[in-house]
């Protein structure tokens, strides 16, 4: 399904510190892998009748360990009939974003930007895979490593070295929901139940990475009042527009309805 029309940025702001080396309490707990293969970042509706195999495919996508999978309900299907119980309007705004950083014209769902960088069908496994596969054989997959570590009370994201790559990127903080199933009263898939994965709830710019390694810090009592979340390296053009996610991983990730 396509739809037209700009729509506005909407602008976050989180307030963290960060550090060189920050020394903490306790010792923190060993840190996740630092590169996966890729980020996929779905974009569907509880409304788009095209939609249902793509979330089914998402599924598969957000349970593997290699994947930063994140899913964006759209919130301009609603008219047909049945309003997304998890859509918003920044989660709008990102596609359409994106929609003008590839020099699109409309937007649709189901869509799957990969690493930031081009898009395909997100109901494709084919097309899914033979991206993120293509990607990190050209060197356009994940080129900075972030590692996640953790103690009681705070956690904390080091970002590497680009070395002779790029020098400039937000560190973008994305909350998503735990899983959940949802029945559908009205529209296109009215009488569907049907179950969602790692739905983002929240958008935040945490601060600016300027190619060298660096430490960001949160507090764990942010953390634990989301689902889950995911740190996003990710270039921005001189326009303001998102450009290629250079480094990601998962802080917290749910696993189970």
């Amino acid at each position: 399904m396509a739809s037209r029309g700009p729509l506005r940025l909407a602008a976050f702001a989180l307030a963290l510190s960060t550090f060189a080396g920050a020394s903490v309490a306790s010792e923190p707990e060993k840190p996740q892998a630092d590169k996966p293969l890729g980020v996929v970042e779905l974009f569907t509706s509880q409304g788009c009748s095209s939609c249902p195999p793509a979330d089914e495919f998402f599924a598969e996508l957000a349970a593997k360990e290699n994947v930063v999978a994140l899913a964006y309900h759209v919130n301009y299907w609603d008219y047909l009939g049945w309003q997304d119980t998890l859509s918003n309007k920044e989660n709008t705004d990102r596609q359409y974003d994106y929609m003008r950083a590839f020099g699109s014209r409309s937007v649709y769902t189901p869509q799957a930007v990969i690493n930031g960088r081009s898009h395909v069908n997100g109901a494709s496994r084919k097309d899914v895979d033979g991206a993120l596969a293509r990607m990190d054989r050209v060197g356009e997959g994940m080129r900075v490593g972030i590692k996640v570590s953790r103690t009681s009370d705070r956690v904390m994201i080091d970002a590497g070295d680009a070395g002779n790559g790029p020098s400039d990127a937000h560190v973008v903080i994305v909350y998503f929901d735990p899983p959940q199933m949802v029945k559908i009263g009205q529209g296109e898939n009215s009488g569907r139940s049907l179950t969602y994965w790692n739905a983002v709830s929240d958008i935040q710019t945490a601060g600016m990475w300027h190619g060298k390694a660096q430490r960001y810090e949160l507090p764990m009592t942010e953390i634990a009042k989301k689902g889950g979340c995911a740190v996003l390296l990710q270039s921005v053009g001189k326009d303001g527009m998102p450009g290629p996610i250079l480094g990601a991983a998962f802080i917290r990730k749910p696993d189970r309805l």
